[in-house]
């Protein structure tokens, strides 16, 4: 079967076996069962046969299309489950980690030396251990030439795993229709050799990001990279949240554990928005939706995107 498939990752043979079983399947009932229809409505026409005929029963037909149904649904099943118990399985312990953070509407890769990208880049042949993240609404991981795909539940993380066995680029977007921008979800995964890998991995320097001239800039950069504006303008306008436009040191009204109360925007008010977002609530906007930003944000993160939101006043 080595020949019948790329092989471009580990999943690749065992979802498509259980394809190729269960389509040739379900060819070989359409063809006979066309044809035996065929025959019985020439064999049997009114014509060939002016009186009908009573057939009475034969239990060895009985049985077989009572087993043989059974042992095909089974097979099915073995196939299927094979191509799915690669997937589900522990992790390798010498696995790649890296954590997968989906929101409206980019994706955010990071590894553990701190480097963050947009395009997922893979050593060849190293087991890769993905953790699934969503920061708002239901998203799809999903990488066609791997045979992987996965819905990523908000509030949740999801770890998966697979291996790239041959260089080259290989699409990667969002299988879950999740907003206005969902078309834009779309990036690739890198399969490198792993000395071409070990080069760019340690090389921060080529893709380190032009930090901005001041705090408000950089924040703006921050702001843009979380993806923040997917949901608050910066022109006042309403989007899924309040806008960040004059936002700043103004007095609002939110719901705190059911109850209505008036706030000032300012530093800490930001902060728990960031860190714990149902804690305050702006009136007139959906409690959950926004998942919190623990262990994304930093606070120096934070302190640059607060001096940017200032500047919007």
């Amino acid at each position: 079967m080595n020949n019948v498939f790329s092989n471009t990752s580990n999943l690749v043979q065992g979802v498509d076996t259980a394809f190729v079983v269960i389509l040739s399947i379900i060819f070989f009932f359409l063809i006979s069962l066309t044809a035996i229809m065929l025959y019985f409505i020439y064999r049997y026409n009114k014509k060939r046969n002016p009186v009908a005929t009573q057939i009475e029963g034969n239990n060895t037909l009985e049985i077989l299309w009572t087993v043989i149904p059974i042992m095909l649904v089974l097979g099915m099943f073995y196939f299927g489950w094979t191509g799915w118990k690669p997937l589900y399985s522990a992790p390798p312990k010498n696995s790649m980690k890296i954590n997968v953070i989906a929101r409206q509407w980019k994706w955010d890769f990071e590894y553990e030396n701190g480097k963050h990208m947009d395009t997922l880049y893979i050593p060849q042949g190293k087991p890769i251990t993905v953790n699934l993240k969503s920061m708002d609404v239901i998203h799809g991981f999903y990488i066609p030439a791997f045979r992987l795909k996965q819905d990523i539940i908000p509030g949740k993380t999801i770890v998966r795993w697979f291996i790239g066995n041959v260089p080259g680029d290989y699409d990667l977007f969002c299988s879950q229709y999740c907003g206005l921008d969902h078309s834009y979800m779309y990036t690739s995964v890198r399969v490198l050799t792993p000395d071409k890998f070990d080069k760019w991995y340690t090389d921060t320097t080529a893709v380190a990001p032009v930090m901005a001239a001041t705090p408000v800039l950089e924040g703006k950069m921050l702001i843009q990279r979380f993806g923040c504006t997917a949901c608050h303008s910066v022109d006042g306008s309403i989007i899924i949240g309040p806008s960040y436009k004059g936002i700043f040191g103004s007095e609002t009204e939110v719901i705190t554990d059911g109850k209505e109360r008036k706030i000032t925007v300012n530093e800490d008010y930001i902060k728990r928005s960031v860190y714990t977002p149902n804690a305050d609530v702006v009136k007139g906007f959906k409690k959950g939706l926004m998942q919190p930003y623990t262990g994304q944000v930093t606070e120096a993160d934070l302190e640059k995107i607060i001096e940017y939101i200032k500047s919007l006043n």
